[in-house]
């Protein structure tokens, strides 16, 4: 499917009017997040190559022209223009599965003011859904506590689309499998599922499906027992079943909660199936869990072993949407090279001018201290003490003087259109978000009013960004 079209009305728009106006500079546009999701204290980045996926293959096809003529709105001229397009820019960005912050820039795209403008949205589209899922993911894993996680969401997520790029990034953010088995096949995700109610119900009898489930899954049996009665019939023929495969050297069976107070029937249920000899029979749970139920559970004791996890985690239940942006930060006139910046009431809405870089410092162990927004033309000095000013511009700063390492964290993924290397294996993805959230703090890792990690800006993006403002509020005045 030619995805082409997936932009906004006005940036077609807009891109006409620059074509007219012979108005189609180089650029360098930003895009970052103001905040972080459900109240968190960091964000997983994903959805990167999904992005540059689609972004290598924005081609105008005949079908697309002949609808955009019919619009009423686009000369021929520009339409002969996009009959030959092809996105020929530089897209630099920090790796998928990296620890992400508000304020920083997660990509840096180079391109004509054309090009960026095209894939404003498509590009904020994939990154704020796949970041927001990932991140929702990584919040469950953590609260899971060493459980496992699936990810149950298919039947409950926006759409085909949303189905498929949410387990993607519920992958990447720690959910050891998915349940969506096309998600599966793309991605090379592993699949799970065990029976639905409808299995127990097709028989004539709950011990009847338990037995003909076992038939055919002997090494893998895992039951649903809470069709009828859970603590009644559901846990006794389970163990019955349970007691014949373990007879015949069978293993990893299991039994299925999907209702009820699960902090109790778990509990009744391990005892039962300690006391008939199942003691490696695992219990998995699912019923509208998210991160702060699971972690009131493993709180309490529960003795749950995984965690099927469908709607909260596939929707982002608690916060609807990554408030990630995509703005102008430079753009060349002539042979210079012009820092630009959005001046607004709103001081969380002044944008960082300029062509930039993100460095982390790090401490022992790779444990991440503070983000360092800087002007890429700086290098800042290894084993120097470094001034961080607050983003917003005000007069709080600190100094870093002690820590291990400073690694930049945008790196190039496509360059004249064309992506850089090879994909990551998706594995490798989850394996980087993975290490890099055990190697964060466990203060910024708090579900309920996390410690606040620092992005600042440089000595010499402040003073820009200073000056910058003074200059705007100057012109405005002689308005």
């Amino acid at each position: 499917m030619n995805l082409t079209l997936l932009a906004d009305y006005y940036e077609l728009s807009m891109m006409q009017g620059y074509f007219l106006h012979h108005e189609n500079p180089p650029v360098v546009f930003d895009m970052f997040f103001r905040r972080q999701p459900f109240g968190g204290g960091f964000s997983i980045f994903a959805g990167l190559q999904s992005a540059l996926d689609l972004i290598g293959s924005l081609s105008f096809s005949a079908d697309d022209l002949g609808y955009l003529e019919g619009l009423g709105t686009f000369r021929r001229e520009f339409l002969e223009y996009l009959a030959g397009f092809r996105f020929q820019g530089d897209i630099w960005a920090m790796p998928e599965g990296t620890l992400v912050f508000p304020g920083e820039p997660l990509v840096r795209v180079h391109a004509s003011l054309i090009e960026a403008q095209l894939i404003e949205s498509a590009l904020l589209a994939i990154l704020n859904f796949q970041t927001l899922i990932a991140t929702k993911s990584a919040r469950i894993h953590l609260a899971a506590n060493g459980g496992t996680v699936i990810e149950f969401g298919l039947r409950r997520a926006q759409g085909i689309d949303g189905a498929l790029s949410a387990s993607r990034a519920a992958y990447i953010g720690g959910a050891a499998a998915t349940s969506n088995t096309l998600a599966g096949r793309k991605f090379g995700i592993p699949v799970r599922g065990t029976m639905a109610h409808s299995w127990v119900m097709a028989f004539g009898s709950e011990a009847e499906a338990f037995e003909k489930y076992a038939e055919i899954y002997p090494d893998g049996a895992v039951l649903l027992i809470d069709t009828y009665d859970t603590l009644g019939s559901g846990i006794e023929n389970a163990i019955a079943t349970g007691v014949r495969l373990k007879g015949q050297g069978r293993r990893n069976f299991g039994v299925r909660l999907d209702s009820g107070d699960l902090e109790y029937l778990s509990k009744k249920v391990r005892a039962r199936l300690d006391r008939a000899g199942l003691t490696d029979a695992l219990i998995t749970a699912s019923n509208e869990l998210d991160e702060h139920i699971i972690q009131q559970l493993i709180t309490r004791g529960a003795p749950i072993d995984t965690w099927g996890v469908g709607t909260n985690l596939v929707t982002g239940a608690g916060d609807p949407a990554l408030t990630g942006v995509y703005k102008i930060a430079a753009r060349k006139v002539g042979e210079e090279w012009i820092p630009t910046i959005k001046v607004s009431n709103n001081p969380e809405k002044v944008t960082n001018p300029g062509t930039k870089q993100v460095w982390r410092f790090t401490g022992p162990g790779g444990t991440p201290l503070a983000d360092l927004i800087c002007l890429d033309e700086e290098t800042p000095q290894p084993g120097r003490a470094h001034t961080f000013h607050h983003p917003m511009g005000d007069y709080r700063s600190f100094t870093m003087a002690e820590y291990d390492r400073m690694t930049p964290l945008l790196g190039p993924h496509m360059r004249s259109g064309r992506v850089v290397g090879e994909p990551a294996p998706l594995a490798d993805i989850q394996a980087r978000a993975l290490a890099e959230l055990g190697s964060l703090d466990d203060t910024y890792k708090r579900l309920i009013n996390p410690h606040v990690y620092k992005v600042s800006l440089s000595d010499a993006l402040n003073d820009l960004k200073s000056r910058l403002i003074r200059e705007s509020l100057s012109r405005g005045a002689t308005r």
